[in-house]
Parts: C-alpha cells; sequence; structure tokens
C-alpha cells in the first residue's frame, strides 16, 4: 500500500457575474485549477511528485483574490493549462493501484469528487481517503479544531521549503507531517478521531439529525448566515433548495431557524460559528421538523413574542396612567 498526499487550488467565481449566476449541471464550489501530489511509501519515506495546471471550463476568468493567493495567472493557464479529463486521466495512471489518499481537510476530496461528477467522470478510486488533520490531532495535543498547515509545521517543527497555497507546495509539506505519524494507527483509531472532532464543535448531537457539515474559509459573519441561509439551504433528503425562516440566536455564537422544503416539509437548521486562521468555520446540522430539537427551537421562537407582549402591555399601562 502507498499514501498518496493530495492538494489542489480552484477557481470561484466572483458574485454577481454571469459565471456566479450560470447553473451548471452538477453543482460545484468551485473549479480546480491546480492538482499537486506526493507518494509516500508504506515505510513512509517520501516519495516521486505529480502536479498540473488546469485550464478552467466553467469559471475562466480567475477570482483576484484566488489568482492573489495562489500566484497563478490567467495567462498561466491559458497557456499551460490542460482539459480536466486529461489531467484525471494522468493523475490516476501516476497514483497506480492499491493507494490510500491523504488530504489537509475535509474539502479536497469533496471538491475534486464534485468536479470529476461535472465531466461525467468516475470518482469510485478516490474513495479511500482521509484527512491527516485529524490524525495529527489525535496523535499530538488531542485538539478538536481543525488546524491550518502551517500551524501544525511550526508544532511539529517542519521548516517551510516549498511556497504556501500552491498545491504541489502545500502536498509536500502534508507529506512531511504525515511521515512523522503513526498512519497505520491513525487510519485504525480514524473513527474515533473524527467522532471526537465533530462532538469537540457540534456539541452533543440531539436526536432527528439527518445531517452534520463543516463549511470553512468565509470571510465575516454576514456572507456565512447568507450562505447557509441561501446556496448552501438544501433539503437533505432532495437537495431542493429550501426557504429559511428567522435566525434565533444563542449563546456561543449559535443559531437556529426552521427551513422548509416544498416536497418534504420542515426541518431545523442548527449553527455554530468560531473563527480559524482563513476566516469563519461554520458547523451545520440538520434536524427532522418533529424532532425534539425542532421542538426546543419551538420553545425558543416563542419566548421573543411573551417579551414583545410584555413590553406592549407595560407600554400600555403607562399611557393609561399618564392619560
Amino acid at each position: 500500500m502507498q499514501y498518496i498526499v493530495l492538494d489542489m487550488e480552484w477557481n470561484q467565481p466572483w458574485p454577481g457575474t454571469y459565471a456566479a449566476k450560470r447553473v451548471l449541471p452538477v453543482k460545484i464550489r468551485g473549479e480546480i485549477i491546480q492538482i499537486g501530489a506526493v507518494r509516500v511509501t508504506d515505510r513512509q519515506i517520501v516519495g516521486d511528485e505529480f502536479q498540473a495546471l488546469i485550464r478552467p471550463k466553467y469559471y475562466r476568468k480567475l477570482n483576484k483574490k484566488v489568482s492573489s493567493l495562489t500566484g497563478i495567472k490567467d495567462s498561466m493557464l491559458a497557456e499551460r493549462g490542460i482539459p480536466f479529463p486529461e489531467a484525471m486521466e494522468r493523475f490516476r495512471d501516476w497514483c497506480g493501484d492499491d493507494c490510500v489518499f491523504l488530504t489537509w481537510g475535509f474539502d479536497d476530496i469533496a471538491i475534486l469528487k464534485e468536479n470529476m461528477a461535472l465531466h461525467q467522470l468516475d470518482s469510485s478510486w478516490i474513495d479511500r481517503w482521509y484527512n491527516a488533520q485529524m490524525i495529527f490531532n489525535l496523535q499530538t495535543d488531542g485538539a478538536t479544531a481543525q488546524k491550518a498547515l502551517k500551524t501544525a509545521m511550526q508544532m511539529a517543527g517542519v521548516e517551510a521549503s516549498r511556497p504556501a497555497h500552491d498545491a504541489l507546495g502545500d502536498a509536500y509539506h502534508t507529506a512531511i507531517l504525515c511521515t512523522r505519524l503513526d498512519l497505520v494507527r491513525g487510519m485504525e483509531e480514524y473513527d474515533q478521531a473524527l467522532e471526537k472532532h465533530e462532538n469537540g464543535f457540534h456539541g452533543a448531537e440531539l436526536p432527528g439529525c439527518l445531517s452534520r457539515h463543516v463549511y470553512h474559509g468565509f470571510e465575516g459573519r454576514e456572507r456565512a448566515m447568507e450562505a447557509l441561509a441561501g446556496p448552501e439551504n438544501r433539503c437533505p433528503v432532495c437537495q431542493a433548495p429550501m426557504t429559511m425562516g428567522r435566525w434565533i440566536s444563542q449563546q456561543d455564537k449559535r443559531y437556529m431557524a426552521m427551513a422548509h422544503c416544498e416536497a418534504h416539509g420542515d426541518f431545523l437548521v442548527r449553527i455554530r460559528l468560531s473563527t480559524e486562521d482563513d476566516g469563519i468555520r461554520v458547523s451545520r446540522l440538520i434536524y427532522a421538523g418533529d424532532s425534539e430539537a425542532a421542538r426546543a427551537y419551538d420553545k425558543a421562537a416563542e419566548k421573543p413574542k411573551l417579551r414583545r407582549r410584555k413590553r406592549r402591555v407595560r407600554r400600555s399601562s403607562s399611557d393609561s396612567a399618564v392619560s
């Protein structure tokens, strides 16, 4: 068995542009423009490398922030980029058989699968993957929060020798970190690490939970709330867009609201926000509309109404006293 440490960079359309409004056959969060990978042997020795620039087909104009962060220019993709299907064919040939994929985060494989679905490519061969962050946390400080790659490198005493926010550079540094972990034990204990991470961030999961997801990289609370009430607000059963009710604020940057799907009825959406190195992180839980959690929402929603009624009564009493 061999390990393939994978990292990618992807482009996102600027909000309000034609590309952002365009409806694609498959919904994607970003179009991949760069793939970097490093092979780690079963003896945990860093081996050969793979990289490819990809010429985007749908989000053709690079987002300025993406270009600034990665150093990738439109001209580079036009001159040296190859079509995504060709890049994936080369990558699969390079990977070979009997491999496990390691990433630094949850997003890479999800976005890779979205892009493969968009291009009608088989993605079953990348199903065996692990988030190396979870293994790193379990075998170092036991933290439940995700760490930036730079933070983990500092903790492990790994000096940066490649550029950051470059797919191959980040894959190489992740590979170095992986050689310092017990990967076999990490894979055996992965479910434990994942549960610890999710429960540490989400909090206790109440009965009736249908979906749980963690989002990263929002620029601020408003952007996060807009996304969770907008494009990310989809029915957990049929994935159709849902309408969102009023957010109710709770302690510790937690919010909840009722969402409605025309086909499947009401659902409770609970979110929690926290700050990471690269922006705002959001944990989302979706519950059935008749769950215990949904009943708790009904009680919380009643409290503001009662307070408003009491204020109206007090104002009415004051007005009567004055007259």
